[in-house]
């Protein structure tokens, strides 16, 4: 497998990456019609930090902001539409991958969009088809079915490849603290990650499931990952430095597809979503050094062998518990499922379409669904039970057009 890139200093436009700005291309009648014919839904990503997420649809892409809610700006193509939009914080730069119907933009291609300047700054070609695009400031990672290319942002220099088994979900995480470089993605066996941590030229392979990788997650300094498998009954959070598993949580007894898992950003609370229509919420026993600041002695804690053998530091109680079994007394006699960690809040959505949650600020969790919707709901902290729904929004609505 081999990637090329190039600087193109092009524009989106019907045909090709250069000439004209595609939105002086287009005749108003163009435009209108493009406008009013509804567009369909081909992707949904948070960005970094969830505090926005990108849409991909039929005719281009468009930007959400979650508090609050509003879609903040659109870029609507003649020529198609994005199955990735992969944003870089509240940044103008985004990449751009083909799809969806009647696309003119090659599923194989990555393009690097400079939105202030209305241009691609660069671009990436590969033999086969682009799985996953995702950005931290300093690097470029594009995943592909076996492999992984990580590139440097500034000069686009290839600095690794990484063999993976096979990854049609394109599944890869990274950190963002300036003071790690953390890569976690599926290793070369069934139910197997691999954890890159570049910045220690370390590398931790983690047995987390029998089954196959269905989700994963890592907390922005990279030391947490959390887990599911293709069965979709346990997640499972590890410490990235050593692998070994911290805590276990059960979503259910029945096998689901995992669509996404989130930590909070004070690691105290984990939310997954699946196909079976409901969103859990679980408290979490792990924390990670420093929680909410990452210091220069933390990073410079991480090279000490002391640290990876020791969970002191990661593992503490916090306020809320997850439910568990009556019969959890008897643990060890009866099957592992009776001692098991349950949710400590739900929300419920529709078992039809894709959600994926993220957190937002005081105990809220934000929901995107690919049938257009967005939910704000809230959860107790002390108490647990059903989130309350405090907002909804069918985004692709015309009327939430920034003006």
């Amino acid at each position: 497998m081999s990637s090329t890139v190039s600087n193109p200093q092009g524009i989106l436009q019907q045909g090709g990456y250069s000439g004209h700005d595609s939105r002086s291309n287009i005749t108003s009648s163009e435009s209108e019609s493009i406008i009013n014919e509804e567009a369909e839904l081909v992707s949904v990503c948070w960005n970094q930090d969830s505090s926005c997420f990108a849409a991909g649809t039929s005719h281009g892409f468009r930007i959400y902001n979650c508090e609050p809610f509003k879609e903040t700006f659109r870029r609507e193509l003649r020529n198609g539409g994005f199955k990735i939009v992969e944003m870089l914080f509240r940044s103008n730069i985004l990449a751009l991958v083909g799809g969806g119907p009647n696309s003119q933009y090659p599923s194989n291609k990555v393009l690097i969009w400079d939105d202030h300047q209305s241009r691609c700054i660069s671009e990436f070609a590969f033999r086969s088809e682009i799985r996953a695009v995702k950005l931290r400031r300093d690097r470029i990672v594009v995943v592909l079915e076996h492999k992984i290319y990580v590139y440097n942002f500034m000069d686009l220099r290839l600095l690794h490849q990484i063999e993976t088994q096979a990854n049609p979900r394109g599944l890869c995480c990274l950190s963002h603290h300036s003071n790690t470089s953390v890569l976690a993605c599926p290793g070369l066996h069934r139910g197997e990650i691999r954890v890159e941590h570049f910045g220690l030229s370390m590398v931790q392979i983690i047995n987390a499931h029998d089954s196959s990788i269905a989700c994963m997650t890592l907390t922005l300094d990279g030391l947490l990952l959390a887990t599911a498998s293709t069965k979709g009954t346990l997640i499972r959070i590890f410490n990235t430095m050593d692998g070994t598993r911290l805590q276990e949580v059960r979503r259910g007894v029945d096998r689901a597809d995992i669509y996404s898992i989130a930590l909070s950003p004070n690691v105290q609370w984990l939310a997954v979503s699946s196909d079976k229509g409901t969103v859990h919420i679980f408290s979490l026993r792990v924390r990670v050094v420093g929680e909410d600041s990452y210091s220069t002695e933390n990073a410079a804690l991480l090279t000490q062998q002391t640290y990876s053998n020791s969970l002191q530091g990661l593992v503490s109680p916090i306020t809320g518990t997850n439910p568990g079994s009556s019969l959890s007394f008897m643990r060890g006699v009866l099957p592992k499922y009776f001692s098991s960690e349950w949710s400590y809040a739900q929300f419920h959505v529709s078992e039809v379409t894709q959600f994926f949650a993220a957190f937002g600020s005081n105990n809220t969790v934000a929901i995107i669904g690919m049938d257009g919707s967005f939910y704000r709901c809230s959860f107790d902290p002390v108490n647990g039970g059903e989130m309350g729904q405090l907002e909804y929004f069918h985004f692709l609505k015309t009327d939430n057009r920034p003006r």
